[in-house]
């Protein structure tokens, strides 16, 4: 199991309140591979850097979540083929001692 954070980015035409209950039938994909959804933090509507599909905003939501990589690839996969999400970025994070580890090593280099 490893530890992910994935931001999607849907169209700003969606009402907020149903964001993170729409999102939560997606991340049945991670719960029933034996994964953990630990958070869903919806940000709400920002200004893009630059458009996306005749978009200037977007909705954006952070999902922490911990999985395996064919679950989390599934996920990405079924956000991608629905109409209201804008774009995905699917980030794979480090165990905090891992992290510092690196650190301490490139400082000593």
């Amino acid at each position: 199991m490893r530890h992910y954070e994935v931001m999607v980015i849907l169209d700003p035409s969606l009402d907020e309140r149903t964001i993170a209950p729409s999102l939560d039938t997606f991340l049945n994909v991670i719960r029933t591979s034996g994964g953990n959804v630990e958070k869903v933090d919806v940000w709400g509507k920002r200004r893009l850097s630059f458009e996306i599909n005749k978009q200037a905003e977007g909705i954006y939501a952070v999902l922490d979540l911990t999985s395996t990589p064919e679950a989390v690839k599934e996920l990405d996969r079924q956000l991608g083929l629905q109409e209201t999400v804008l774009r995905t970025k699917v980030l794979r994070r480090e165990p905090a001692k891992a992290a510092k580890a690196t650190a301490k090593a490139t400082a000593k280099a």
